[in-house]
């Protein structure tokens, strides 16, 4: 492999200590590789330029025993997702990954959150339309609807799991790449407040390089 040291940006890199039932499962059903499952720990990372990506997975795959569950290769942005039931293996693929690059985690992009909605009640005829285009739970009439936009897009896998670890939610939908991520969670709008407030909390406590939007 050639080594694609100081010309990489490390736009995303996150760590999922304990994927949640039902993040997991949506990443199993969206994901192309090994498929992973509750309880695994995982890796998100997301670098500049995209066909990078190649190389950062194989220094991953090569030097520790984890499982690639997603890889997409865009002409900008290039993300992958490694998982295994052994946490060790992913801080080690992670590290990894990062002495290739001769870069550090807190090179990384501060999550920048764009926008945030929370809708309740939401009509019956609303619901259809956000049905119609997620690939987890279903919105039913009536519940609380949260939206939560986020820059670099490979930080919505992990405020959704950080969703589903705070409160009794549904995980709709997950687009973690393109130019800005996504997730769509519904509920009961206690349930759906707290787990805002954990989401934001989480993802502004994350370290970084300034991002535009952020206040730093």
């Amino acid at each position: 492999m050639k080594s694609t040291a100081n010309k990489v940006e490390l736009r995303a890199y996150t760590y999922i200590d304990v994927y949640q039932p039902q993040v997991a499962s949506f990443q199993a059903t969206v994901a192309q590789g090994y498929l992973p499952v509750e309880g695994q720990a995982a890796l998100f990372i997301e670098i500049a330029p995209g066909m990078d990506i190649n190389n950062v997975m194989d220094v991953a795959l090569k030097r520790t025993n984890v499982e690639p569950g997603m890889m997409i290769v865009e002409r900008v942005f290039g993300v992958m997702e490694l998982h295994s039931a052994d946490q060790g293996e992913v801080r080690a693929a992670g590290q990894a990954v990062l002495e290739s690059l001769g870069l550090e985690e807190g090179q990384r992009l501060k999550p920048a959150i764009k926008t945030t909605q929370i809708i309740t009640g939401v009509d019956a005829h609303h619901t259809m339309l956000i049905n119609r285009m997620r690939h987890g739970q279903f919105l039913l009439k009536g519940d609380t609807l949260y939206v939560l936009e986020v820059h670099p897009a490979g930080y919505a896998l992990f405020a959704a799991n950080e969703a589903e670890k705070a409160a009794d939610i549904e995980v709709l939908e997950i687009m973690a790449f393109g130019a800005y991520g996504r997730m769509f969670l519904g509920g009961a709008e206690a349930e759906i407040h707290e787990a805002a407030r954990a989401v934001e909390s989480a993802l502004s406590s994350m370290t970084g390089r300034a991002n535009a939007g952020t206040s730093d």
